[in-house]
């Protein structure tokens, strides 16, 4: 599958937008934690090139999804993919910008080179595996001294796209979690603590001894924090990394993939990631302001430029396949009007 190549200078095409359109000066976004990196990096980017603002907040995937529902912002933000009916009912357009990966952090305050797979991780947060040196993780790590450390599952305790990603995940490597518990931006937690956000597991997994959490790679990246390795679909023991985030995001079925909401768990292929996921933006078809809708398309837009592929590089994210962005661009054309005149014409 073709990627974007980020060779060179590209030059940006806007579109021909809404005719006489004056756009306003800030858009507003709200939503998901897992790409608020690289969109607050492409907001500063964005902001110096243009003079447009981009005012976004990190509330979480459901949050994002309440607030574009209700029309407070100008496009909402979620990793979990919003139901087929919820997005009809709403009159939203779901598009994906940028591929990301989920990854196990862990404080066994030391270094320790340790590998886990969905199984183990799915009975760390059931309560069911609760030492570090429990023989399940020591079968997976034999030459590492494993600690006789009470271990601390760490959990997102708001609405998350991040945890209906894990939780997929777990879903898919466990039957039990499946059954039991199953997959969901919020779910039961049958054991461990709750944090509020990435920012918040992260810092709760680095202040604690024992913990284990899941948060999106460039906040384990940001804040020093050690990963696991994992034990993919195909058997193999894979580091998170650019190389395998792409087996994996390649591997996914976009054409067959209704509202773009291609799945990318636990994908076929040796060296696939198997915790990774799009992250999605939800923009009303029907919006109140034609001037605040193209603003937000013009901006993400850029986003998919040479530009913005660079900028979501830089933080370990994957842009999307050629083939996707044009689709998305079509559907921004057709879909997106007012007054039965479109927003945007690609």
């Amino acid at each position: 599958m073709k990627f974007t190549h980020l060779l060179g200078a590209a030059a940006l095409s806007f579109g021909t937008m809404f005719s006489g359109a004056t756009f306003a000066a800030d858009i507003n976004g709200a939503g998901a934690s897992f790409p608020a990196p690289v969109y607050q990096a492409w907001a500063a980017a964005y902001k110096e090139k243009t003079g447009t603002g981009l005012n976004y907040q990190s509330i979480g995937s459901g949050g994002g999804q309440n607030q574009i529902v209700n029309r407070t912002v100008d496009f909402g933000a979620s990793d979990a993919p919003m139901k087929d009916d919820k997005l009809e009912s709403a009159n939203l357009l779901q598009f994906p910008t940028v591929i990301g990966s989920v990854v196990a952090i862990v404080n066994l305050g030391e270094d320790h080179a340790l590998t886990l797979n969905g199984a183990i991780i799915a009975d760390i947060y059931q309560g069911k595996i609760t030492k570090w040196n429990d023989p399940k993780i020591v079968a997976l790590n034999k030459d590492a001294k494993l600690p006789d450390l009470a271990i601390v599952p760490v959990y997102r305790s708001d609405s998350s796209g991040t945890s209906f990603v894990f939780t997929s995940y777990l879903s898919s490597a466990s039957a039990d979690w499946k059954s039991g518990v199953g997959a969901a931006t919020s779910v039961q937690w049958p054991a461990g603590a709750g944090a509020k956000g990435n920012e918040g597991v992260a810092g709760t997994v680095k202040n604690t001894k024992g913990a284990i959490g899941y948060v999106e790679f460039i906040y384990a990246a940001a804040n020093k924090l050690a990963t696991t390795d994992l034990v993919n679909k195909a058997g193999k023991v894979v580091k998170p990394g650019t190389e395998t985030f792409m087996e994996a995001a390649a591997a996914a079925d976009w054409k067959g993939a209704k509202n773009f909401a291609a799945s990318m768990i636990d994908t076929a292929g040796e060296g696939a990631w198997p915790i990774t996921s799009a992250t999605y933006i939800l923009l009303p078809k029907n919006p109140t302001s034609a001037e605040q809708s193209a603003a937000a398309i013009k901006f993400f837009d850029w986003a998919y430029s040479a530009e913005g592929d660079a900028i979501a590089e830089k933080l370990h994210y994957i842009p999307l396949p050629d083939s996707v962005v044009a689709e998305i661009k079509k559907a921004w054309a057709d879909e997106v009007k007012v007054d039965g005149k479109a927003v945007w014409t690609n």
